[in-house]
């Protein structure tokens, strides 16, 4: 337990020492609700895409550059388990996440008198499942694209037209018949709806069951494709 929660804290430190990551999960987000003036609708939006950055984003170069570095392979022959390492990535992902969301809900409350959260533990949950379900999928990029360059550029790739395409950046309303019809079935669009359905204080069981679905076979697809090296 000693060893797992200093790599989580190592991870951490290493995240919010990333400009790169912490601009994107931090800043612009704030800049898209300042440009909205906190529009109502659209923090949980922001908050499932300060999700998918981190997971789909950033995770993926970072867990390739450890396995391109040696680093897992390293760790493999020691009694510190590849696997804490992975884990604690994940963990420190979802806690730079949750560091995004708090700033940003503070601050469409206090500055633009946005409505609080109906539902806090229901927020929370839904928050905890699209946080670890972006992850997921970012584990299975790490798992089939094998170089830090090609994972994070992929990554990306995939990330950026889901966060558009399933009402993260820009609601769903907004866009075109044929294009919301796409975004129907990205997995990004039930975290979207739970987070949202949870800030409303509505029940949001069938996006939260969606978005189980997708964390097990995410995390079994990656973990039968993951190699140490």
């Amino acid at each position: 337990m000693k060893a797992f929660t200093s790599l989580t804290a190592t991870e951490l430190r290493l995240l919010f020492r990333d400009p790169a990551s912490m601009f994107f999960m931090m800043a612009f987000p704030l800049m898209l609700l300042v440009l909205k003036r906190g529009e109502s609708g659209t923090v949980p939006g922001y908050i499932a895409m300060i999700a998918a950055i981190g997971g789909m984003g950033a995770l993926p170069g970072i867990v390739a550059s450890y396995r391109e570095r040696k680093v897992l392979k390293r760790l493999a022959a020691t009694p510190i388990s590849p696997v804490l390492l992975l884990a604690g990535q994940l963990v420190a992902q979802v806690v730079a996440t949750l560091a995004g969301a708090v700033v940003l809900v503070v601050v469409s409350i206090v500055v633009f008198d946005v409505e609080a959260p109906r539902n806090v533990p229901l927020l929370a949950a839904a928050f905890l499942l699209c946080s670890v379900m972006v992850c997921s999928l970012g584990f299975v990029i790490a798992a089939v694209v094998r170089n830090t360059r090609g994972a994070s550029l992929i990554g990306m790739l995939v990330m950026f037209p889901m966060i558009f395409l399933a009402g993260a950046a820009v609601p769903r309303k907004a866009l075109p018949d044929s294009l919301r019809q796409i975004g129907d079935f990205l997995p990004l669009t039930p975290g979207v709806q739970a987070l949202s359905d949870g800030w409303s204080g509505t029940a949001a069981v069938f996006p939260m069951m969606i978005l189980t679905g997708i964390i097990v076979a995410g995390t079994a697809v990656a973990a039968a494709l993951f190699r140490w090296e």
